[in-house]
């Protein structure tokens, strides 16, 4: 039985729906927004986290009626019935890759409504375990760049890992300084950006400065052009991809069989889409962890639950929101992060 068929007949009632909206500054230097979808029925309610990145998306959809389809149903036909629905009813999304974040933000709602009515949880319903997960912490060095934001990290908590995002205006007297706190695990070279206030172009000399500086770290979304191709593929047993996987037909489309995989939930639209991919790559011993969007509600915990049922050992882009705030709070968890004792529908 594949993963997915584990949870396609649970059934799933759904009354209504209502939604709110959440906005908050982020270390990265722009203002997030999201809705998150509340499904109510028989008594419970399941949320889901929509994190489409453009803000007048937000707005237009705060002016419209529900979008959610309500009856009685197994969560596949939910699922199926949701191709029928425009969740985009009064404006085209600005990116495209919307359609799906919208999509996953319905769909998890619904997930952790059906797990509520059941009386049982993510892990239980697939027949496996949560453990404590391990994560690092994402982050930008400014403009222009300095250790300041990792110092303050790691002060706070010395063994932390990191994900940082390379660009051009990194230096080698830079790079030399973050390599001296061997806390950088991975590193995000946005290749597949186009339209975003994070694009980093590719860029031969960073990706060489980076590949030698930092030995052990993983190296996520490479763009492969006839400068950086041989690079890349010296280093393949290192490569990670991020921005293209949305589900098993992306993974077959790489330019090289995967060792590494960045497990967003919100790329891929569909549960099913989520699930069958990662059972695709467990499959192939391709080693994932979790990432996230700048989550601002119940999403952030839904990352860290499939983290804690899939790959709690990996480093994992899940840390908790308070290290996405413009200025970190004294008080931040630690690395691992340890589930709670009686989870329902996707607690974490």
């Amino acid at each position: 039985m594949s993963l997915y068929d584990r949870l396609a007949d649970l059934p799933l009632r759904i009354d209504r729906e209502t939604r709110t909206r959440h906005e908050r500054d982020t270390s990265s230097g722009f203002t997030r927004a999201t809705t998150v979808f509340k499904l109510h029925g028989d008594g419970h309610v399941g949320r889901g986290e929509d994190v489409t990145y453009d803000r007048e998306d937000h707005d237009a959809l705060a002016d419209t009626n529900s979008v959610v389809p309500t009856g009685e149903f197994t969560f596949d036909e939910f699922s199926t019935a949701l191709d029928d629905v425009d969740p985009f009813p009064t404006k085209e999304p600005e990116q495209p890759s919307a359609h799906h974040y919208r999509r996953w933000g319905i769909e998890s709602a619904a997930l952790d409504l059906a797990l509520r009515q059941a009386d049982t949880d993510l892990a239980s319903a697939l027949g496996r375990e949560r453990d404590s997960v391990s994560f690092v912490v994402s982050t930008r060095l400014g403009d222009p760049p300095t250790t300041d934001r990792v110092e303050a990290i790691l002060y706070r908590h010395p063994d932390l890992g990191l994900k940082l995002d390379p660009t051009s205006d990194w230096d080698d007297a830079l790079v030399a300084a973050l390599g001296e706190t061997d806390a950088v695990r991975l590193l995000d070279l946005k290749g597949h950006y186009v339209g975003t206030t994070v694009d980093q172009p590719p860029d031969p000399a960073l990706y060489e400065r980076v590949i030698e500086g930092f030995p052990d770290a993983v190296i996520e979304d490479p763009a492969l052009t006839d400068e950086t191709r041989a690079l890349i593929e010296s280093v393949q047993e290192r490569i990670s991809w991020d921005a293209p996987i949305t589900g098993v037909e992306s993974v077959r489309d790489l330019p090289f069989e995967p060792r590494w995989l960045n497990i967003k939930p919100s790329r891929f639209g569909t549960v099913e889409s989520l699930l069958d991919t990662v059972e695709y790559a467990r499959d192939r011993d391709v080693t994932l962890y979790g990432g996230g969007q700048f989550e601002l509600d119940v999403g952030r915990d839904h990352i860290q639950t499939l983290a804690a049922t899939f790959y709690p050992d990996a480093p994992n882009d899940v840390a908790p929101g308070g290290y996405n705030l413009p200025d970190l709070p004294a008080e931040l968890p630690g690395s691992p992060l340890v589930p709670g004792d009686d989870p329902r529908g996707l607690d974490f």
